[in-house]
This record gives structure tokens, sequence and C-alpha cells, in this order.
């Protein structure tokens, strides 16, 4: 049995390494890759500083490599005694190469080893992420664009109110991926600096080249303060939590609609067939389970801030072991958020709309806004139009003119989904990824 990177003499009892362990190996899988590049851009460093001899760099460097390339073909696993994927690739290490694979630890702790291969983690996901809003940003506008002429009903108190379109719809879901897009991005900085070098959290006495090591990994700075670089973890993870479970609450209400417009009482939208499912004892139905699922699956995501909050909000600086637990739901969020953009950017690019809503007498009464609006611009005052067409409605003579003239900026007739796609394309270009994508080159020597 491989002894811990931590034991000494007495060995923990058996039960209680279990309970400690936890899920640690299984989540640490989703950091091997990470640890590795965080190994390969430490032990450049420690040579730099004379912790290494020229030699022993070239021997960890192709080492690391050679695991690095070992974890992208699925042939890396962290053994049953190995307590976490640090002291796995440390001991992979020194079963290569004797002694000098117990050098790479050298001005380091697994505190802010666990910490940089979070941050390259979570960069990295926040890369994919992007991309997968980005899809279906552009569905959006497509349909929106596609859609643009096509009025519908709009809503207030679920109360029939005025007219919308599903030009309208469909853009207003794509204008609010700009905002969320905008916090993803607020939270790749927070996330794009590093933390190696802070050791426990208190630094130390070897003279560690932070900025080489920040230059490595292609981060855009540094966590200066090392008591700090240590507060960051828990506080990192909630800010990334919560601008997924911003994305999560615009396509959470994007799935509602879509469910409850694709029902029979509304019947503004039919579903690709393919994307239904069937009952097992009413031939007629066709339900919307994975809109419905949908909606689960993105309050699932946005109660994930507030787990983090929970588990990290009486904690002290410091680090302690609660912090562990924050890994088990935090690192397969990024892959459940991408699942839901692939269905949903599926469901949204084949929706068919209703063309014929407005042949339907009951929202005929939407438009007694548009018969205000008339004659308040033919000089009656807007208080005495509003009299004289609700007494209009009241008496039965109110007759609709189902047309809305609106010209204004983002109105029915003038959506400004270019200024939109504009924005989102802004915000898009203040994403540096080339930088870490470059370094991991340089890192792996493919560059």
């Amino acid at each position: 049995m491989a002894s811990k990177l931590w034991e000494k003499t007495v060995q923990v009892n058996h039960d209680v390494e279990t309970y400690t362990v936890g899920r640690d190996r299984e989540m640490d899988m989703y950091l091997a890759r990470y640890d590795v590049l965080g190994s390969l851009a430490h032990i450049t460093m420690l040579e730099s500083i004379n912790l290494l001899t020229a030699d022993e760099l070239e021997q960890l460097t192709a080492a690391l490599r050679e695991i690095y390339a070992e974890i992208e073909a699925g042939n890396f696993t962290i053994e049953d005694d190995i307590e976490d994927v640090h002291s796995q690739v440390e001991l992979m290490l020194t079963r290569r190469l004797g002694d000098v694979g117990k050098k790479i630890h050298s001005g380091r702790s697994r505190n802010d080893q666990v910490l940089v291969d979070l941050r390259l983690f979570i960069r990295s996901e926040l890369e994919s992420v992007v991309e997968h809003l980005t899809a279906l940003f552009k569905a959006l506008v497509e349909q929106s664009n596609r859609y643009k002429n096509v009025l519908m009903p709009g809503y207030t108190h679920l109360q029939v109110a005025m007219p919308s379109s599903f030009g309208l719809w469909f853009g207003a879901y794509a204008e609010s991926l700009v905002d969320d897009l905008t916090v993803l991005q607020a939270a790749y900085k927070v996330t794009n600096r590093n933390p190696l070098g802070s050791a426990a959290g208190y630094g130390s006495s070897f003279p560690l080249n932070r900025t080489m090591t920040t230059r490595l990994l292609g981060f855009e700075s540094l966590d200066f303060n090392v008591v700090y670089a240590q507060m960051g973890r828990g506080k990192t993870e909630r800010i990334v939590a919560q601008a997924l479970a911003n994305v999560a609450a615009t396509v959470a209400k994007l799935a509602f609609d879509a469910c409850m417009y694709n029902s029979q009482n509304f019947g503004f939208i039919k579903l690709p067939d393919e994307f239904t499912t069937g009952s097992s004892i009413m031939p007629h139905k066709k339900n919307p389970d994975v809109f419905e699922l949908t909606r689960a699956k993105c309050n699932k995501l946005q109660a994930l801030p507030y787990e983090i909050t929970l588990i990290t909000n009486n904690l002290p600086c410091g680090y302690f072991r609660d912090l562990q637990m924050i890994k088990e739901s935090f690192l397969p969020a990024f892959a459940d958020l991408k699942n839901i953009l692939v269905m949903v950017t599926a469901m949204v690019s084949q929706v068919k709309v209703n063309e014929k809503i407005l042949d339907d007498s009951r929202y005929d009464l939407m438009f007694s806004v548009e018969e205000v609006n008339r004659l308040a611009s033919e000089g009656m005052p807007f208080r005495d139009a509003y009299k004289k067409v609700g007494l209009d409605i009241e008496a039965g003579k109110f007759t609709p003119v189902k047309e809305a003239n609106h010209t204004h900026e983002g109105s029915i007739g003038n959506l400004c989904n270019d200024k939109i796609e504009e924005m989102y394309c802004s915000m898009l270009d203040q994403f540096d990824f080339d930088t870490y994508h470059n370094a991991f080159e340089k890192l792996l020597g493919k560059k």
C-alpha cells in the first residue's frame, strides 16, 4: 500500500480514511489533466530558481507529458489506496524516475495545487459553456428574424394584454443571454488569476517566481496575497456557480414558456415530434418532456450557489476540509449545463410557430391599446380615448384592427436584433482564450 504524502509513522484508521476521502478520487478525475499542466509550470519555475537541475527538469517534463497523454487517452486512474490526483501523479513520477519524482512538491502544498487545478478546469469549462451559449444565441436570433412579422398575444398577470410577436419572444431570450454572457465574462476574469505559490496559504521560504508560473499557465494575473489566494477557494466556485445559474434561469423561463405555448389551450408553437414523448394510456398525447426536464435541471443548477454558500459561509480564513465537499456538486455542473444548452438549441432551432393565432376571437381585446393610441394620435386626450374604448368593450361594440404599428427601438416593428448581436459579439471578444491555449501548447511541447 502506498503511503500518503503527509503520512509519517501512524497510519490513519481505514474507516476514517474512507470517510474523509469520500468521492474525492472520482471528482479529481475532472482535474487530472490540469494537475499535470500545473506541475509542468511549477517544475519549470523550480529549475529557474535552482531547485531542479536542467537534466531533472528534462526528465520530469518528459514523464509528465507522458502522463498527460495517458489522461487524454483515457488510460489514467487514481488507485484505490491513493488519496487524490496530486498523490497519484507524484507516485507515477517516482515509479518512473525514482527520487527525482519526489522533488516536484518543493514550494507547493496540495492546497495551492487544487486551487490551480480548479482555476484551470473552470477556465476551460467556461470557454466550452460560452461556445454552447453562442450556439443557442444564434438559434434564437435566427428564429426571431424568421418569425418577426408573426403576431402573438403578450401577457401580464397571465391575462391577455397587448400585441407581441414571435420576433420579440425569441429575441428577448437572445438579449437575456447577452447579460448572462456578461456575468460569465466577469466570472472568467475572477477565475483567470494564478494562486500557485501560495502553498498552504502562507507562501514559502523558497524564492518562488510566481510571475513566471502565471505566464506559463496563461493566467491574466496573480492572486497576489497568499492568504487571499486560499480564501478564493469556495468564493471562486460560488461566483462561477452564480454565472452558470444566471444562464440556467434564462433557459428555465424559456422552457416554461415553451411548455405552456405548446399546450393545446395555447397552441402557439409546435415542438418537433422527435423531441416529445407519448402517454402509456392516452394515444393522443405528445408531452414536452425535454423542456420539462430542462426546467427542473435548470432549477437544480440555480440552487448551486446557495449550496456552496452554506458550505463556506461560516469558515474563517485558511484551509478547511469542508471545501472538498464543493467539488461533488460543482465539477459536474458544467457538463449538466452544456447538455441542457445542446438540447435546447436543437429544440429552439426546430420549433414551428402558429401563424394564425389571431384568428381566434379570444385575442381581439389585446388590440384595445392600439385603438386608444390611434385615437390619441388623432388628437383625443389619452384619458378620454381610454374611456371611450373601455365603454365600447363593455357595450360589445369594439372591433379590433389586428395590426401593430410599433416603430421605436426594440418594439415589434424594430427588433434591433443587429444591435443585440453587436452587444453579444462585443462581450464575446473580451474573452481571451487564445492566451491560455498557447501557454498549454508550449508546456506540452506542441509549440
